[in-house]
């Protein structure tokens, strides 16, 4: 079974700090008028277009903005090195956080209280690219193998157990072991 990383590449209405220069958070459905009119968006490795994972065009990246956030279904190719390593350390959840690219269509900004930075909140913006990264700027973005890859994982798991069990058992009976 092919292997599905998921999880929320961005999380509305959650607050981050971008680069000590000032605040920032995405409003519900800031990228639902890109989805319609600019579907075609790529899953990156760490921001690198060189790197490419998966593509809406392709069938490969699913995208679907909630309540919650953008919620994000790839597909990476198992044949290559940049879709293992996407599978392998979201495994390990050495990488377990998300990005992405925009460019702002509307926002609004507040000067912050008490010594705190200015925000910024985009209310409106076209997404180019989600990335599976080690250190998202949001920290509460998620990416993770979905439940089927690991039932997947734990089922192939146990058939190689039993497989042993049964070779051990069979050499038993013929006097090998």
């Amino acid at each position: 079974m092919a292997d599905l990383i998921s999880g929320y590449a961005v999380v509305f209405n959650s607050e981050t700090n971008i680069a000590g220069a000032f605040r920032e958070k995405i409003s519900v459905g800031a990228f639902d008028k890109s989805l319609r009119e600019q579907p075609d968006v790529l899953a990156l490795w760490n921001h690198n277009y060189d790197r490419p994972l998966g593509r809406t065009s392709s069938g490969t990246l699913d995208l679907r903005s909630d309540r919650i956030g953008l919620w994000f279904g790839l597909h990476p190719d198992e044949t290559t090195p940049d879709g293992l390593t996407a599978i392998g350390t979201v495994r390990r959840q050495d990488v377990r956080g998300c990005s992405f690219g925009f460019t702002v269509m509307r926002e609004i900004w507040e000067e912050g209280d008490d010594g705190q930075l200015p925000l910024r909140t985009v209310e409106e913006a076209i997404l180019w690219e989600v990335t599976l990264t080690p250190l998202p700027a949001y920290t509460e973005t998620s990416a993770a193998l979905s439940s089927a890859s690991r039932a997947s994982d734990n089922a192939t798991n146990a058939n190689r157990r039993i497989a042993v069990r049964n070779a051990e058992a069979a050499m038993r009976l013929r006097g090998i072991a």
